[in-house]
């Protein structure tokens, strides 16, 4: 079962991973309509920011730093994983950064400023830039070495948890769906 990679806790998120993948070349198609009408679509821009924030970001990214990487924090890990690892953290500290000025750009557009056209296609760019990197560093350089931290026990555990954080994660999105519609008055 050694190699099944769904028995360790790369696994999960290698699969998440290729989702996220297919999420960003959706996002390059976009793009090249982008450049070719001279518009913006602000509903799919809304669609891509909701999949990067709910599924990229909370989800999978919030198994990595609340799970993973919080287990990783309590080894002692080589001076190089621990420099990765904290590469990682800022690397998704900058996706939610890049999210929320497409979000903002997003919303300009929407109000008639057309000006914001170029921030929506700069953020997508570096976005679509930005993820296949970012995973190539976490699949190739980072999950595999720092699987050796984990006892089989330990991994188990770990799947355990990504399990129940993934359970959690759709009553917490129409949880905060529904609260923000209610604050709105019409």
């Amino acid at each position: 079962m050694e190699g099944d990679l769904t028995m360790q806790p790369r696994g999960p998120l290698m699969i998440e991973h290729r989702l996220i993948e297919r999420m960003i070349e959706r996002i390059k198609t976009e793009l090249q309509q982008i450049e070719q009408t001279g518009k913006a679509d602000p509903l799919f821009v809304d669609v891509a920011v909701d999949f990067i924030r709910t599924y990229a970001d909370r989800t999978h990214h919030g198994k990595e730093e609340q799970i993973m990487f919080r287990e990783l924090g309590k080894k002692e890990l080589s001076e190089k994983d621990r420099s990765v690892m904290d590469e990682l953290v800022q690397e998704h500290i900058l996706g939610r950064e890049l999210t929320a000025d497409l979000v903002e750009a997003n919303r300009r557009y929407k109000n008639g400023i057309e000006k914001a056209l170029s921030t929506i296609v700069v953020k997508l760019k570096t976005l679509v830039d930005f993820y296949p990197k970012h995973i190539e560093k976490e699949d190739k350089h980072f999950f595999y070495p720092c699987q050796e931290y984990f006892s089989k026990d330990e991994q188990e555990k770990m799947l355990a948890e990504f399990w129940e954080f993934d359970r959690k994660m759709i009553h917490e999105k129409y949880n905060k769906v529904v609260e923000e519609y209610s604050l709105l008055t019409f």
